[in-house]
């Protein structure tokens, strides 16, 4: 697989909020990887024995995921194969005013950050305390919420057109039942993905800690 193409699965793949991203790239070969040096330059790569580790940053110093794209379209460009792995990503630290923001509220912010084309969503709810379990539960009951094992939270995807999950107005309007009870939380957007096109099938599939979602 193209190292570019790795690149935008690993992408796709991240949390709305991600801020920044350490990458891997391996490359086995000596001599592609003096040249996938030379092409990476504007990154800075480090280089710890045949690997180069990358920076992505979404904002501040540093390369942004667009022009990472750019840097490995020139590598594949030049034939240069490797495996691109993601380290480590830091997810973007919201103001405390967003914190304790109104779920609805909440909902509103995220989904206004998110790219127009967005189509998928995975998103976490996770309570104040298990005590609501029960009565969030049925609150939310329209948009299929699948309880976490061992955590007073709930995980629900969301589709903005057509495919798996909950439609964005209906999950604002069970995020305002939780909201019109009292009931406390904090939302998270877990993964998301953009302008996918089903075919054969009602929406993209994710595996998280080994389940398909």
């Amino acid at each position: 697989m193209r190292v570019e193409e790795q690149w935008r699965r690993i992408a796709a793949d991240l949390p709305s909020g991600w801020a920044d991203v350490r990458l891997a790239l391996t490359l086995p070969r000596s001599e592609q990887r003096e040249r996938a040096t030379s092409l990476l330059s504007p990154a800075s790569p480090g280089r710890v024995g045949d690997t180069l580790h990358l920076w992505v940053r979404r904002a501040g110093g540093g390369i942004g995921p667009d022009q990472c794209t750019k840097l490995l379209a020139k590598l594949d460009a030049e034939g240069i194969r490797g495996t691109l792995t993601l380290l480590e990503s830091v997810q973007r630290e919201l103001p405390a005013e967003s914190r304790n923001q109104e779920l609805a509220t909440a909902w509103a912010v995220a989904v206004a950050d998110l790219p127009a084309d967005w189509s998928d969503l995975y998103c976490e709810l996770e309570l104040g305390s298990s005590d609501h379990l029960d009565r969030a539960a049925l609150l939310l009951a329209p948009i299929n919420p699948a309880r976490v094992p061992d955590r007073s939270a709930f995980r629900f995807r969301v589709a903005q057109s057509f495919g798996y999950g909950a439609s964005p107005q209906m999950t604002a309007r069970c995020l305002e039942r939780v909201d019109a009870e009292g009931i406390p939380g904090r939302l998270t957007i877990l993964r998301s993905l953009s302008d996918t096109h089903n075919v054969a099938t009602q929406g993209p599939v994710w595996r998280v800690e080994g389940k398909a979602v």
